[in-house]
């Protein structure tokens, strides 16, 4: 396949011409768009996903003297750092061997052995709403405070609850690719107004004006319109992995590599009228995921050797990308070498499991994840982008029962 046309790995939405011009137009906010969607009194938009999570945490210690928050041992390596920037400590839990949820016998022993558990981070991955209601018994039991990780999961549902309303805190992400998107960005959602005081006296002792960077982030935002569509991601996407590569710089060719110096500054009223144009485009776009990923579903559902992590009866998941789990690690590495340069937007979530990551070595303590190793080494995730053709669709689910 020609270099091209390369679809993106994850459903980000495309921007428009027009949204840019949203500015002079549009009088409400991106922060009601999130108050109203989700029927909460109170969101804050935020730099990134990051920085919405690392304000919550800030926010917790001043609610409880308690310094442990647990985290399952398949996520995003910032949150670790976002964790120990926030000056507490990080407890890693295994997920399950077929799905992202917690190994609750294990997250319950955790709990009842210690306690100073403040939080515990309940990662709704891949658009798909983990098991809510074990957490949530642990959690009430021993006073814990329940922080969602929706960054890729706007609009999904979880018996019959908006993700980002069952705890206590949540936050989202809307950083290029996940979605609705801002090019960088977060949100800070709470459903229990009481804590809205404390998080905004949080966001000005940390959330500054930086020119710089915001007029950095407008111009990059220019060009996500410019380079994300097939006809050129291949030059922001492809290029840039093929130069770490060749560096041997894995991680930074997987974009997987980051530091605890993350920003927290404010975002311009721009780059909030671009996300809140975009917005009615939201459930659109989330009926075009799950229908990809029902065909790629039905498609697949008798071979072999695989597993399809998918949603519950009771969840309604967004499905920015599936994910299938192979019974054997070199089955995996075979369909990652067949679809290496076909550019159909096939790739995997994360490479390792948390603890495994050896620049975390000083924020997370060694411990075994089975579970989450058995998992990094045997997924990849199929595209359920906007830009992926019926035909490439086909394509992919062909080239996976031929392997």
């Amino acid at each position: 396949m020609s270099i091209f046309r390369e679809v993106p790995p994850t459903a980000g939405f495309p921007l428009y011409f027009k949204d840019f011009f949203s500015i002079f137009s549009q009088q409400d906010s991106l922060e009601k768009d999130f108050k109203d969607y989700l029927n909460v009194p109170y969101s804050k938009f935020t730099y990134s996903g990051t920085a919405a999570f690392y304000i919550i945490l800030e926010s917790l210690k001043k609610l409880s003297s308690k310094k442990t928050v647990i985290i399952p041992a398949f996520l995003c390596p910032l949150i670790p750092l976002a964790i120990r920037r926030a000056g507490l400590k990080a407890e890693v839990c295994d997920i399950n061997k077929d799905n992202f949820d917690f190994d609750i016998p294990q997250l319950q022993e955790l709990c009842s052995k210690n306690k100073d558990i403040l939080a515990i981070v309940a990662v709704h991955l891949a658009g798909i709403p983990v098991d809510f209601d074990e957490i949530k018994q642990i959690a009430q039991k021993d006073k814990i405070f329940i922080i969602e990780d929706c960054a890729q999961s706007l609009g999904a549902i979880y018996k019959g609850k908006k993700v980002g309303t069952l705890g206590e805190f949540s936050f989202f992400s809307l950083c290029r690719g996940k979605g609705l998107t801002t090019y960088e960005g977060g949100v800070i959602v709470t459903k229990q107004k009481e804590y809205s005081t404390i998080i905004n006296s949080t966001i000005k002792k940390f959330v500054k004006n930086y020119f710089f960077s915001e007029t950095l982030k407008v111009v990059e935002l220019f060009g996500y319109w410019i380079f994300y569509r097939p006809s050129l991601f291949w030059f922001a996407w492809k290029l840039p992995q093929m130069f770490w590569e060749s560096r041997g710089e894995t991680l930074k060719a997987l974009t997987e590599y980051f530091t605890i110096d993350f920003p927290t500054h404010k975002v311009s009223k721009f780059r909030k009228s671009v996300g809140h144009c975009s917005f009615p485009r939201l459930e659109k776009e989330i009926n075009n995921q799950r229908l990809k990923a029902s065909i790629y579903t039905e498609g697949l559902k008798n071979v072999q050797g695989i597993k399809i992590i998918s949603e519950s009866a009771e969840s309604k998941a967004t499905y920015p990308y599936l994910t299938l789990i192979f019974d054997d690690p070199m089955k995996r590495e075979n369909a990652k070498e067949k679809f290496k340069n076909l550019g159909l937007g096939v790739f995997q979530i994360y490479c390792l499991a948390i603890t495994d990551y050896a620049y975390l070595k000083g924020t997370l303590e060694s411990k075994a994840c089975p579970n989450a190793r058995y998992l990094a080494q045997r997924h990849i995730t199929l595209s359920t982008s906007t830009f992926l053709k019926d035909r490439e669709l086909d394509s992919v689910i062909n080239i996976i029962r031929n392997l």
